[in-house]
Order: structure tokens, then sequence, then C-alpha cells
């Protein structure tokens, strides 16, 4: 089957996931996408396929005669959408020889504009599928499941093809172990991932964005979360009483640099981000993410808010504001850089393809960074997708394609 066409398969599964959820998966809907590729991983040839009771599918593509000894590797996407925004019934545009330009998105009259996706140059000429503006389209990270899919079932052609012909598989390979996991958008995404079942050395989440993306430096994260507790009473009988905690909590707000947000920084800056806020007269909460590459820097930006908790129980009363700190994960170019094989196997096939390696620093976190420190070292590989988590997500044909063949190169060069 064609990337394109099992792809748009793939995003036709409603799989949001849901932070609020403690299940795992967090919403029943990822099962049956998980149940659909089990069967196609089976049919498809794979071994050892399985999908287990928190809805982690895996496989195994077996090392081909000759080269059991080589290390084994694996390949990781996963299978939720963002609850940014809404997932349901996407209805994809399939734009063939796209011309560069804006992109009206017809079921909502918004429009993907080259001014704020200056990539959309480059992919002029190309099979551009874009959303109607009314849902996400799922190319995070269902086009990195749809391209080690295919690039899985090439490479099982390959193998079937040389052994009936009885000759020798130049494309062959060690074992690969593929993965799709739930829950990634919502950060659980590589929790109760087997590796006592994935026994791979190393290997590599296809969810990025440029297809010739290799990245292995990301956040350092945490969460942040201000509880405001304030005093309630009649207004008319308030002076010298009330402490309005939603007014409290504009104040701890205004106190962050507000130059130190996403909408200001790029690269390797990092941030506070005000994710969500509630309140009333009596309780307020904040809820934050705090960011930043350099650990030194992240761990000042975690004791800043302990000091803005300080200064504003001192002004309004001990016990006026709570300050809950939580990690959420670290860096893992400590980790990758210790295996450095693991990068120049991306990078030689990358190159293969004609394509400059490129290696930015990631403004966010994946199920690799997780996986690095749980003893799997685990860079990102793009997937040929822009803009995502909302209505202009995109990707092309082309760059899953391109894709497909850079797994494949992967998977059959010597380590």
């Amino acid at each position: 089957m064609k990337v394109q066409d099992r792809f748009l398969k793939y995003v036709s599964f409603t799989t949001t996931s849901d932070e609020n959820s403690e299940s795992c998966p967090s919403t029943k809907q990822q099962l049956e996408l998980a149940k659909f590729l089990t069967e196609e991983l089976e049919q498809i040839g794979l071994s050892q396929v399985k999908m287990d009771e928190n809805g982690y599918v895996y496989g195994l593509l077996p090392a081909t005669e000759g080269r059991e000894s080589d290390t084994p590797i694996g390949f990781i996407s996963h299978m939720d959408t963002s609850p940014d925004f809404s997932g349901e019934n996407p209805k994809p545009q399939i734009i063939e020889d796209y011309d560069g330009e804006d992109v009206p998105l017809k079921g909502s009259g918004a429009v993907l504009k080259v001014e704020d996706f200056p990539t959309l140059k480059w992919l002029k000429g190309r099979t551009l599928i874009t959303t109607d503006g009314t849902t996400l389209l799922g190319a995070d990270d269902k086009a990195g499941i749809a391209e080690i899919v295919t690039a899985m079932e090439e490479l099982i052609e390959i193998d079937r093809h040389a052994e009936s012909r009885g000759y020798e598989n130049l494309s062959g390979h060690g074992d690969i172990w593929v993965c799709f996991t739930p829950d990634e958008e919502i950060g659980r995404g590589a929790d109760r991932l087997d590796l006592s079942y994935f026994t791979a050395k190393y290997a590599y989440t296809v969810d990025g964005g440029y297809e010739g993306d290799i990245a292995y430096e990301n956040f350092n994260a945490a969460s942040a979360t201000f509880k405001i507790h304030g005093k309630g009473v009649h207004p008319g009988e308030a002076k010298g009483i009330m402490k309005n905690a939603s007014l409290m909590a504009t104040e701890i707000a205004m106190a962050l640099p507000e130059n130190e947000t996403p909408a200001t920084t790029e690269g390797r800056e990092g941030f506070y981000h005000l994710t969500d806020m509630q309140g009333d007269v009596t309780e307020a909460t904040l809820n934050y993410i705090v960011r930043d590459h350099d650990q030194t820097r992240f761990e000042e930006r975690q004791e800043f808010l302990r000091e803005i908790a300080k200064k504003f129980n001192e002004k309004f009363g001990e016990g006026s504001i709570e300050l809950e700190l939580k990690h959420s994960y670290s860096n893992m170019l400590q980790i990758i850089e210790k295996t450095p094989e693991v990068l120049e196997r991306a990078r030689t096939a990358i190159a293969a393809e004609n394509i400059t390696p490129v290696s930015d620093p990631v403004r966010g976190g994946t199920d690799g960074a997780k996986l690095s420190f749980m003893g799997l070292p685990c860079p990102n590989l793009g997937t040929g997708g822009y803009g995502y988590h909302g209505p202009f997500e995109h990707v092309t044909v082309e760059g899953m394609e391109t894709v497909v063949r850079i797994i494949k190169r992967i998977a059959t060069s010597r380590g």
C-alpha cells in the first residue's frame, strides 16, 4: 500500500488523548487504531506482533540471514492526536501540484498562509495534504506511523523476493523493532513501553517536521501550578477583609518576565508559558509549563517561581499562595552524546537522499527524551509534516515518501 493511502486511512480514526483521564490509553478511541495496526502488522508479515493491555502495539522484522549479529534498532510513533484542537472526523484536502501560494481551508473560511508558514514555498509542485480548517489533520503522528509501516512492508517484500530467487539480499538488515504508543501528546507515551519486549539497543521516534531533521536536543521541562487562596465577603462590607484570589492571580502572572514566553522566544531560549487560569474571589489557579534547554537556567527558572510564591505570601499572608512544581522530562542530549552511532546512521541515510541533515533543538519534548533516560537512546526523525496541533497542519506525499526511504536506509545500514 502507498504511504499516502495508508496515512489517509489512519487519520480517519479519531484518537484525541485526554490529559484529565487517568486510564491508559487515556481515551478508548485510541484502542480502535491500535487494534487496526495490530492486524495490519500481522498482515504485512511482521513477527512477535502484539497489542498489550495499555494499547501499545509492537512488532519485529527479524534479521535477514547473515545479519543476525547486527545491532537491533527500533522505530516508534504515537497514535494519539493533540487535545489542543478537535481531531474528530477530519476532512483532508488533497492538492496536487501545489502552487506554493496561500491555501483556503474550505470548511472554515480560514487560510493556510505562506506568511505564517514560509516553508510552504519549499513544497511547491508537491502533493499537499491539509485540513479543511475545522479539525487538525493528524499528521502528528499518523504520518510517522504510515512511514514506518510502509517501510517495513517494503523491506519485507525485498526480503521475500531475495528468498524466492535464491540470492543474497543486498538490502539485508538486523532485527528491526517497531512500536506505536498511546498518549504521547499528554506526556505519557513512553511511560509503559515495555523495553524487556522491545529489545532494540537504540531507536528513533518518527515524530518531527522537515524530512531531513534528526533532533536530539529538547527542553528540560516542568509544570508549575500556583494555587491562590483568597477571602470572600459581601462586596458592600469588603474593605479591609476581602482578598480577591483572581486579582492576586493576575498580580502573580504579571510578575513573570513578559519577554520570556513562547511568543517572544526561539531556538534555545527558554520560557514560562501560562497554559490556563481559573478563579473567583476565594480561589484561583494558574497553570504554567516551564522550559529551558540549559539545565542550570532551567533550575534557576524553578527557583524564580519559588521566590515569586514567597514574595506574594509575604504580601497577602502566609498560606495564601501554594506552588507545586513537577518535573516533566529532561534534555536527551546528555544521553545521545554517548551513542554517536545512532546519529551517524541517521545522518548518512538522510544525506543519501540528497538532503542536508538538520539538527535544530526541539522546542518541546518527545517520547524519545523519556526513553533515552530509560536506557533506550532515541533521537527524533522528521515526518515531512508542519503546523501541528491545529487547523493549519499539513504534510506532503513526497515528504512522507522520502521518510520511508530514510527509514529503509537506516534499517539496512550496517551497525
